[in-house]
């Protein structure tokens, strides 16, 4: 908590401590404790974050557009196997505190957060009077996204970088002697290309952010990437071992084939619709949060499960437990991949 307050105020992220103005609703603000993990699901760092809770922000007053591009799985898969067809490198920074880097849009108050001490003369009045004027964005506020984003576009752009047009996350520089494609997942950025490139880009970032180099590229987007002599395997065994018991599947017995046996009557199919003498699965078991998690996994390194994933997501908004039963034969089948 104390490195989050210091980095903080090492980014003059707080004003001073005034009384808040009449019509002026200031945002709450909540503690966030995080055990960062790496591609082996094993913890590397605990970290606490200061979150101003901007749910209590009010469109059109404290914020306007907050939609910010991001790279999704997809244009992920496409850049490692441009690396691979190329024999690029690929390279991961982090960037320290995003958000802060961002310039604010509008005048937001957050409410003072314990152990920040009321100057004295202005001690005679209740706390609750008193709120502090942000000078930087702060994680939690709606614009935040959006704002970094541009704050690191611009400043890409201006280095000689061209923004993709078809995914405005992945930013291009070519030279004479080769190139480097940045792609920007929030904080964390893929730097892919060539040796020299690499280098001047990790120089240029760090010139005006402050960065964490991890490296090659090893787990990104729930990806873990593994760098081979005759290419690059991509898998998802971490994220599946925690789908697994996220659903109190791991202790389950492993199946071989994601789907139980069709019928061609529809009377006799499992996989029919919900009848009106069946009961409607309760919002206490998770079948939508299920559905959603497996097709990230089919989009990403489990096309095999495509079709039985597809056929259930259908009765998303009926499930009855036949249904479930389907989802948990496909979780099932995990298992037999684990082992």
């Amino acid at each position: 908590m104390q490195a989050e307050l210091d980095s903080l105020n090492k980014r003059k992220v707080f004003g001073p401590i005034v009384i808040t103005p009449k019509a002026v609703k200031p945002v709450g603000y909540k503690w966030v404790f995080v055990r960062k993990q790496n591609e082996n699901n094993e913890v590397i760092r605990y970290k606490a974050r200061l979150v101003a809770q901007g749910f209590s922000q009010r469109p059109g007053i404290d914020y306007d557009e907050i939609y910010s591009p991001v790279m999704d799985a997809i244009t992920f898969r496409y850049l490692i196997s441009l690396a691979v067809s190329k024999n690029l490198e690929m390279h991961l920074m982090d960037v320290v505190t995003a958000y802060l880097y961002g310039s604010l849009d509008s005048d937001i108050y957050m409410k003072v957060p314990e152990g920040f001490k009321i100057p004295d003369a202005l001690s005679s009045k209740p706390k609750e009077m008193y709120s502090i004027k942000l000078q930087r964005l702060l994680y939690g506020l709606k614009q935040s996204g959006r704002m970094w984003y541009n704050r690191l576009s611009e400043y890409l752009i201006s280095q000689g970088y061209t923004n993709n047009l078809i995914c405005p996350c992945v930013f291009i520089r070519k030279t004479t002697s080769g190139y480097v494609i940045i792609a920007v997942y929030v904080d964390d950025l893929n730097i892919i290309g060539t040796h020299k490139e690499i280098h001047e880009a990790i120089v240029l970032l760090k010139k005006e952010f402050e960065m964490k180099d991890l490296g090659k590229t090893k787990y990104c987007l729930d990806l873990q990437i593994e760098h081979l002599n005759n290419g690059i395997l991509v898998h998802q065994s971490t994220y599946t071992e925690k789908l697994l018991k996220r659903f109190n599947m791991d202790k389950a017995n492993p199946l071989s084939t994601p789907m139980f046996v069709r019928s061609l009557n529809v009377d006799n199919d499992p996989f029919r619709p919900c009848e009106d003498n069946e009961e409607v699965l309760g919002p206490e078991i998770p079948y939508l949060s299920a559905i959603g998690a497996l097709m990230y996994l089919t989009n990403c390194t489990r096309p095999d499960i495509s079709f039985a994933v597809n056929l259930l997501a259908r009765f998303s908004s009926t499930p009855t437990k036949r249904h479930w039963n389907g989802i948990k034969r496909i979780f099932d089948t995990f298992e037999v991949q684990l082992i």
